[in-house]
């Protein structure tokens, strides 16, 4: 990396906004890092106005986080290629279903000795009936290292400045000192582990579970019954990583990204809110999103098609009940109604203890 680090922030939506805020703040404050930091923000009109020029002038992203100041050394930038040219490090936040068109883009345009970290939560499909890890991808394609951050982190509740905290997976322990500078603050604490891949996980599967919680809100079932569905989301989650990327630790899923996150979500995050409507008002997943999301994605429904889509293959489905659940709510195979038939008969309830899992 050069003497000084330069930092790019790819997404500027609700939580990249967010975040911003931060890695703004730290860039302007320490020593080891390039001043200006560039974020790289999808060209929008805004009454007239490019969003661009009113981040750069006003120093807000009016439409994603109103109300924010960011810091007056992040700049908002239109082009990706132009954005990410100078970085040493990309902060990867903007929703997964860009990030292969983004990468193709990047491509031989950016720093080859690079670090990237990915604040993403989900998965995409892969050949063969698997799932495709978004720190994979990005490594993959752009030939350079990512790690992750998941977190108990709702983006408005981050730029209010409320206390929280936050996992960082990075495989490399000659990176970690950097990331933690980059983003710790004195309400955002940031803890730093190894297990990358299992970080990454939690953070994309807590948004399925959090659908079913918001379906149980939607159906008015009160909080014993989401309490049952959270945890038997938790044990899934842990099967899963078990099942799918063996090697994991389990002190990863009492970590901020895992039974953190989850709780959060389930109680206060976008996916919970949509399922809920989803239940009460009869429209369409699509409608709610486009009603209540200000233009943000939901990315509970996709994670769970592209979970259903491994374990399908992997003719593993009935193993992981409240996941399957899930997706054939969210694509009207069965009716919300069907998800406490399914909880009942888990096959957690079958046995007379749970058994300590493996990880």
């Amino acid at each position: 990396m050069s003497e000084k680090t330069n930092v790019c922030i790819v997404g500027s939506g609700n939580w990249g906004s967010a975040i911003a805020k931060i890695v703004g703040a730290n860039c302007a404050a320490l020593p080891e890092f390039e001043d200006r930091v560039t974020m790289y923000v999808y060209e929008e009109m805004i009454d007239g106005k490019k969003l661009t020029e009113i981040i750069n002038t006003s120093h807000e992203n009016v439409k994603y986080l109103p109300g924010h100041k960011l810091p007056e050394n992040v700049v908002a930038v239109p082009d990706l290629v132009e954005a990410a040219k100078n970085a040493d490090i990309l902060i990867f936040v903007v929703p997964h279903q860009f990030i292969p068109s983004q990468c193709q883009m990047l491509l031989g345009k950016i720093k080859t000795n690079a670090l990237a970290i990915s604040l993403i939560k989900g998965f995409d499909k892969a050949e063969g009936g698997g799932i495709d890890l978004i720190s994979h991808i990005i490594t993959r394609h752009l030939k350079i290292p990512c790690a992750v951050l998941m977190g108990a982190n709702l983006a408005n509740e981050v730029a209010e400045g409320h206390f929280c905290e936050t996992t960082i997976g990075c495989r490399e322990p000659k990176y970690a000192k950097t990331l933690r500078d980059l983003f710790q603050s004195e309400n955002f604490r940031v803890v730093v582990v190894q297990d990358s891949d299992a970080v990454e996980i939690c953070g994309a599967l807590k948004n399925v579970v959090a659908m079913g919680a918001g379906f149980v809100d939607g159906l008015g079932l009160g909080d014993n019954t989401k309490a049952a569905v959270i945890r038997l989301g938790l044990m899934e989650m842990i099967r899963f990583v078990e099942t799918m990327y063996p090697g994991g630790k389990l002190t990863t899923f009492f970590e901020s990204c895992g039974i953190a996150d989850l709780i959060t979500t389930c109680y206060g995050g976008r996916n919970r809110r949509c399922a809920e409507a989803f239940v009460k008002t009869g429209k369409t997943l699509a409608e709610i999103e486009a009603e209540l999301l200000n233009g943000q994605k939901l990315q509970g429904p996709l994670t769970a098609e592209e979970v259903n889509h491994m374990l399908k293959n992997k003719k593993l489905e009935e193993k992981f009940p409240l996941f399957t659940a899930v997706h054939e709510i969210c694509t009207g195979q069965i009716k919300p109604q069907c998800l406490i038939e399914r909880i009942r008969a888990h096959p957690e309830h079958a046995q007379a203890s749970t058994p300590a899992p493996k990880l």
